[in-house]
């Protein structure tokens, strides 16, 4: 390594079998996490649920459509609602909604469980659709606006959630909701960054001093090679949206673009 690399911490070098020995007792506590993960969605399928109005409207492509309409004839729905700026530029709309939405790319195996996966937008939907079609995002899309009070009872409006629901014939109940970091379900980039010797590289992190720890959450103030994080929100852009602008394609959301 030369340069800043070469100055950066590192883990000790040891040899191979004092790795595996360390590795081997890590092992353990990462079995028991996937098994406490069983055990735990085991009695997430046992909780109770609750009725919703089937006839909730929401906003689509074709104009107004209703709760049960959006579940597209399949059992079961999973809604992510989507934090909205109204009337804020795309690089100033969530980074976190932007981060998790952009893992969701295939479908076809939530589909193949009787599972269908909309996002239910929080703010009004001419904006927020632009706002998916220069993300290239493919999913369903919705706006929860005029819904989204009723929907989210009891919760926090314009926080990010995801809801599950179960349809009974016209019947809706809502199963299951979580919120925050309850979304890094979604996600692979930060699952992926956590098995990395230096992690997610954020302040929060519990890592050894010196470990890089400047990046910050899902925003940067600029694409590659550096991707240099922002100081104060709404500085940056959300990290996605940089090869999109890089392929040419327009970030304005407002009526007509």
């Amino acid at each position: 390594m030369t340069g800043e690399a070469a100055n950066q911490a590192a883990p000790v070098a040891v040899d191979r079998a004092t790795f595996q020995a360390e590795l081997d007792q890590l092992r353990v506590r990462e079995k028991a996490h996937t098994h406490e993960g069983d055990a735990i969605a085991a009695a997430r399928r046992r909780l109770p649920m609750v009725e919703v109005d089937p006839g909730l409207t929401l906003t689509g492509p074709d104009g107004p459509l209703t709760l049960l309409e959006a579940f597209e004839g399949r059992r079961q729905l999973i809604a992510y609602y989507f934090m909205w700026h109204n009337g804020h530029p795309a690089a100033e709309q969530c980074e976190g909604c932007t981060w998790v939405t952009t893992q969701v790319t295939e479908l076809s195996y939530l589909h193949s469980r009787d599972i269908t996966y909309a996002v239910f937008c929080q703010g009004p939907y001419d904006e927020s659709i632009r706002y998916h079609d220069f993300m290239g995002w493919d999913m369903p899309w919705y706006s929860a606006e005029p819904s989204v009070s009723t929907l989210l009872a009891g919760r926090q409006v314009n926080r990010m959630h995801i809801v599950c629901y179960l349809r009974d014939g016209d019947r809706v109940f809502e199963t299951y909701w979580t919120t925050i970091r309850g979304v890094e379900t979604m996600d692979y980039s930060y699952a992926l960054m956590d098995l990395t010797v230096y992690g997610r590289q954020e302040a929060w992190e519990d890592s050894p001093p010196g470990w890089p720890q400047q990046c910050t959450n899902t925003r940067t103030e600029a694409g590659a090679p550096d991707w240099p994080p922002v100081g104060v929100w709404p500085a940056g852009r959300p990290i996605p949206q940089w090869p999109r602008l890089e392929a040419g394609r327009s970030d304005d959301l407002t009526a007509g673009s």
